[in-house]
């Protein structure tokens, strides 16, 4: 621990009340950090004792916490931390005694700013608001409010307690002193400004009741569902406004508004706050230190400039502290004397003047660079709008003109500089024309052009990613706020994380957990986000097609997963406390891994409950799980799901028990629904379930079957399936074409349904290429006709893939270009039809 200064010694405070009150010199002594218990005990209010008595007890207890406060940071042993929480809690327990005293236990006191905060400094003011959530009661409430603001502001001979603003309040000076909550409501909606959202941002309830109920009030109006980077230039603009007002004050050496000052490390923190924290409920945090580290820990502020900050914010608020400390006064100018820097330097433990100026210096630039790179004015494109029949039709329209003046401000911006991107892609043309669906999308959502216009390098990615993909383009374009996914290549590019993803979506969904729409749209938005990336690193070469199924397979698993326990929750008369014995399987390319980005699901539920009613109590959730997974919100859907695979089809029961299953699968299923159960596994729910299912399918696929019969009925059906799909256009059909991919996936069916009572290895759900070379090991195939095989199947893959992501309606190709693929596939066919 640093060797301790005297109090008396640099503060003329500190020597005044020590001399008036000898007694307070136990204070100093080794003293330890000042406890809320210990406060309110001190404010223990005998029955009947008078106001000035209780005036003077509130008074020399503040003397007491300032004194010992400051003798242990003076003393190096209390962390900013400390400080500020004490006087925080002086306040709360100041104002905790005299709502006591005044016997008007529900006036709500509403903390701002730094009380809000928590980080209150040692002569600070108490930014307050008064409400109650009744008209009648408010407007009673007026004089206890105005006698509260005397008990803790007026000057006695034994001081003050907190000097007390009550200017943040609807309409400042000119609103009522306590408000209801109508009022307040009704103010943010009409009035309400960027400013008081930066304000309000802090905002805390430190008595009265029905908390909530104001939360929701105010939490709306502070922090937007959506996006918020309009927020970003008005509180460009708002300090702007500050700087002005330093400069005609000429407050250039003002630690709190002068340049690199604690409140542009307030700006930065809140305005990213404001961005994102209707979206990030960690990111609503109040005090300064935590709020920065979340930006950093959200990837939104970079590591090193949270550190610097962080710094920074500590050192400023530590001369801010030695300031006051000085003569107990409000004060954030640095000294002109020779003396009073002295002093202040000794404070901070620093030899001399000239080396505290060199590190305020130091912080004060480091803060000026962040705040800069946040903040800067985007240099305007000065280009006009390129000459383009769509961009002129866009100009001459009524949307156009209709826009607010702000927004179509930053679409003359966007709209240049989104060309001049387009025009390094390798078909500007087709870039462009997508581009402008896009803008003509969003031209009148100000938070999507606000993105656009502050991140330049956001529409370099966008222009990158819609140049390579129609599909892409029309994604971005029904989903614009994946434009925000943009921003990071680290995150853009980076492997998927599906635990931290469904981490982080449960801790949402728990924070709406009485509003449905809010978190079917938290499904579907961190999905489309999730897809966005993968598309992205797709789009950039780092997927292969077999990879980036599996990612989307595994994702698909996690949001069935996700819905399950939503609609669970949800499910009325439900008779189990606890998860639901039920899970959901999935068939084709879900149940193959094969999902591609616009795929359905198709999907299955079982349930394995020997409660009576189980089989009706599952079966309403399996539609709610139904409707989760496909009902079209703000947000679009989540899938679209086919569940015309259970048992009996369209005609069976919703959910099966898995008794009914392995029944229907023994003695009533047809062929082709043997055949869809070698690409059929268990994907989310309860998995003693999963592990049924998983052993029924084991047993049903490894059940002997006389070959030829077996290959009669496989090609009666693929006979089937081919003149359900006629193709005249010439080209040659990938999927439904003889010797395409279904060709592929029947053969496979049929080596696993005619061989895996010998070789049961066939049951495992491997993939229709690993399952060609396990045949071709086992001797079932040639491993030449197996190699041919594989190949041909990557490579219609890889086409379908392709031109599905360029809008194809059908993966078509023309018949050379795979020529040597469907010779090989015709080859297997032969062998399994002969």
């Amino acid at each position: 621990m640093s060797q301790p200064i005297d109090p008396a010694r640099v503060s003329r405070f500190a020597a005044r009340r020590l001399a008036a009150r000898p007694e307070l010199a136990a204070e100093l002594a080794g003293a330890v950090a000042f406890t809320r218990g210990e406060m309110d005990e001190a404010l223990q209010v005998p029955a009947g004792e008078d106001e000035a008595a209780f005036k003077r007890r509130l008074r020399q207890l503040r003397e007491r916490v300032v004194l010992r406060e400051m003798a242990r940071d003076l003393a190096g042993a209390a962390p900013l931390e400390e400080v500020c929480a004490a006087m925080s809690d002086l306040a709360e327990a100041a104002i905790g005694a005299a709502l006591a005293w005044l016997q008007v236990p529900d006036l709500i006191v509403v903390g701002m700013g730094k009380l809000g905060g928590r980080e209150l400094n040692v002569s600070s003011d108490v930014d307050l608001v008064f409400l109650h959530p009744g008209l009648e009661r408010a407007a009673a409430l007026e004089r206890p409010a105005r006698q509260l603001i005397q008990l803790l502001s007026q000057t006695t001979e034994d001081g003050f307690v907190f000097r007390v603003d009550m200017r943040l309040r609807p309409y400042g000076d000119a609103g009522p002193l306590v408000c209801n909550f109508d009022f307040l409501e009704n103010y943010f909606v009409a009035q309400g400004r960027t400013w008081e959202r930066y304000a309000w941002l802090k905002a805390r309830a430190i008595s009265g009741s029905q908390h909530r109920e104001l939360d929701a009030i105010v939490r709306p109006f502070v922090f937007r569902k959506y996006l918020d980077y309009a927020s970003l230039s008005a509180m460009r603009e708002l300090h702007a406004e500050v700087r002005r007002d330093v400069a005609r004050r000429e407050l250039a050496e003002h630690v709190k508004l002068g340049p690199g000052g604690i409140r542009e490390v307030e700006f930065v923190a809140q305005a990213l706050q404001l961005i994102r924290g209707g979206r990030d409920s960690a990111l609503t945090v109040r005090p300064k230190l935590p709020a920065l580290a979340a930006l950093a820990e959200k990837n939104l502020l970079p590591a090193a400039a949270a550190k610097e900050l962080s710094e920074a914010y500590v050192f400023l608020r530590r001369v801010e502290h030695g300031l006051q400390y000085l003569d107990d006064d409000q004060r954030h100018e640095l000294p002109d004397d020779a003396e009073d820097r002295g002093r202040l330097a000794q404070m901070l433990r620093f030899g001399g003047w000239s080396a505290f100026c060199a590190e305020l210096d130091r912080h004060r630039a480091a803060v000026t660079r962040h705040f800069g790179n946040i903040f800067a004015e985007r240099a305007a494109d000065e280009d006009a709008w390129p000459d383009h029949p769509r961009l002129a039709a866009l100009r001459a329209s009524q949307r156009y003109a209709s826009l607010p003046e702000d927004s179509r401000r930053r679409l003359d911006r966007v709209v240049p500089a989104f060309a001049k991107a387009a025009s390094r892609t390798a078909d500007p043309d087709a870039t462009l024309v997508r581009g402008i669906a896009l803008l003509e999308a969003i031209a009148s959502r100000a938070a999507y052009l606000a993105l656009l216009a502050e991140h330049p390098e956001a529409l370099e990615r966008v222009a990158r990613i819609i140049g390579a993909s129609s599909w892409a383009a029309e994604f971005i374009t029904r989903h614009p706020l994946l434009l925000d996914e943009l921003l990071d290549d680290r995150l853009l590019y980076a492997p998927p994380d599906l635990q931290g993803m469904a981490t982080t979506l449960r801790a949402r969904l728990g924070e709406s957990s009485d509003d449905v729409e809010r978190r079917m749209n938290l499904l579907r938005e961190g999905h489309q986000a999730q897809v966005f990336r993968l598309l992205a690193q797709d789009l950039a070469g780092l997927l292969t097609v077999e990879r980036l199924a599996d990612h989307l397979s595994a994702l698909a698993d996690l949001m069935l997963e996700l819905a399950i326990d939503c609609a669970w929750r949800d499910l009325p008369r439900k008779h189990r406390p606890d998860a639901p014995r039920f899970a959901v399987i999935g068939y084709g390319k879900l149940g193959g891994k094969e999902l591609g980005y616009a795929s359905d699901l198709d999907i299955i539920f079982l349930y394995d409950d020997p409660h009576e009613p189980a089989g009706e109590i599952y079966a309403r959730l399996a539609q709610r799980l139904n409707t989760w997974l496909s009902s079209r919100t703000t947000s679009g859907i989540l899938f679209e799901t086919d569940l015309e695979l259970r048992p009996s089809g369209a005609s069976g029961l919703l959910v099966s028990s898995v008794a009914a299953f392995e029944d229907y699968q023994r003695s009533h299923a047809w062929v082709w629904e043997h055949q869809a159960l070698t690409r059929a596994r268990y994907c989310a729910g309860d998995k003693a379930v999963g592990e049924a299912f998983e052993r029924i399918r084991h047993e049903i696929l490894t059940r002997p079957r006389e070959a030829g019969r077996l290959a009669k009925e496989i090609v009666e059906m693929r006979e089937k399936i081919h003149r359900a799909h006629p193709n005249r256009s010439g080209l040659f059909d990938v999927k439904h074409d003889r010797g395409g991919m279904i060709d592929i996936e029947f053969a496979v069916q049929y080596l696993v349904l005619a061989h895996a009572a010998r070789h049961p290895e066939l049951t495992k759900n491997l993939g229709n290429i690993a399952l060609l070379g396990m045949a071709a090991t086992l001797g079932l195939l040639s491993p030449d006709i197996a190699a041919r095989c594989q190949e041909a199947y990557r490579t219609y893959r890889r086409l379908q893939h392709a031109l599905r992501l360029n809008g194809a309606a059908y993966a078509r190709v023309p018949a050379p270009e795979v020529e040597a693929n469907v010779a090989a596939v015709r080859e297997l066919w032969r062998v399994i039809a002969d």
